[in-house]
């Protein structure tokens, strides 16, 4: 597989505390690549640079071998790089179709923008592929706001897929999910991968190993291991800092 997002070196300080220090790791092509580790460790932070939230003070983000360092947000889309966030960040006043329509907008072209909602074409045909994708068609016109919080992290989810990213960072996309919410979302990520390279934070440690082609761990801001999910969860490493035992 090839390598879509490498991170080489990354590092940020928040004046004498390094939040993240000297994180390298690749994630491949279709690949699910989990980043797990104690509350604390730096996982949204990792996130949040290779994102362009915050910039870095060392290292480099690398996407299709362009770098990408230090871009913001806005660039960081507009190169491929789609995200979600740990709260759940909609439009709740609008309803699910719009919220989607207004993210798939990103695929008109700039002399498009201006024109009728109904003449976007290749906007409107990406919502209706994510609506029926994500289960959403009966929702489609209710208010964001009223849907149920599993719904609400599957619409985020089909929210920062509208502009058909290379590579998506899901951000705890389970968290305060019922068990059943949890396995039907794990279940559409494994599916999601078949088509885009996926970069998960997860707290769920079932879920991870079940969906994950790659685990990275971090604890206190570094990388204290990683590979694959039968060799991460084997390294005594992990089992002290992570699992809580030797």
């Amino acid at each position: 597989m090839s390598v879509v997002l490498e991170v080489r070196g990354l590092g940020v300080r928040f004046g004498g505390i390094r939040a993240v220090d000297g994180v390298s790791f690749d994630a491949e092509s279709n690949a699910i690549t989990t980043i797990i580790g104690p509350n604390g460790a730096g996982k949204s932070t990792l996130f949040n640079l290779i994102s362009g939230m915050i910039r870095p003070s060392s290292g480099k983000v690398m996407l299709r071998g362009v770098d990408l360092t230090g871009r913001p947000p806005y660039l960081m889309q507009r190169a491929g790089m789609g995200r979600s966030f740990q709260i759940t960040n909609l439009f709740f006043e609008l309803t699910v179709f719009e919220n989607l329509r207004l993210a798939a907008q990103r695929l008109e072209t700039t002399g498009r923008f201006l024109l009728p909602v109904r003449r976007s074409e290749r906007a409107l045909a990406r919502v209706h592929e994510l609506v029926e994708r994500f289960a959403l068609a009966p929702k489609a016109g209710e208010l964001a706001g009223a849907l149920s919080h599993g719904e609400q992290r599957r619409l985020e989810i089909a929210v920062a897929l509208a502009t058909e990213p290379s590579i998506l960072l899901l951000d705890e996309p389970t968290q305060g999910m019922s068990h059943s919410d949890t396995a039907d979302t794990a279940a559409l990520i494994r599916d999601l991968a078949r088509d885009v390279t996926i970069l998960l934070i997860e707290h769920d440690i079932g879920v991870v190993m079940d969906i994950s082609n790659h685990i990275v761990v971090m604890h206190q801001g570094r990388k204290l291991a990683e590979g694959a999910p039968a060799v991460v969860r084997a390294d005594p490493a992990v089992k002290s800092a992570y699992f809580g035992h030797a």
